[in-house]
């Protein structure tokens, strides 16, 4: 699969926070996120590994009792299942890879 750059497709799952799939596999899949700051995304899991990189703005994850800030340039893998949250510092622009393909991300 190949995807081109589109302003199209968009979810809005709540204030301030902005995703789509951009591309998908058998396995995997990409999604990219615009969250505000003051956003926050509150506690979940999911049965996904999560493979991130932040490309611009700051986060604070939070799971498993630690806090972790996060800049741009920084990257992370959660495993699956595992309660995350995570708190807006400065608008961010994150690219996310999940395994196996989230179904609920497709159109």
């Amino acid at each position: 699969m190949f995807s081109k750059k589109s302003p199209k497709n968009f979810r809005e799952p709540g204030k301030g926070i902005k995703f789509k799939a951009i591309t998908h596999g058998e396995k995997t899949l990409m999604a990219e996120f615009f969250i505000d700051a003051g956003a926050a995304l509150e506690e979940h899991s999911h049965p996904h590994e999560q493979t991130g990189y932040l490309i611009s703005g700051k986060l604070i994850f939070k799971m498993e009792g630690q806090s972790l800030e996060t800049e741009a340039g920084d990257s992370w893998t959660i495993a699956g299942d595992v309660p995350h949250a995570v708190d807006v510092i400065e608008d961010a622009h994150v690219i996310e890879v999940f395994t196996p393909v989230r179904e609920d991300f497709l159109d």
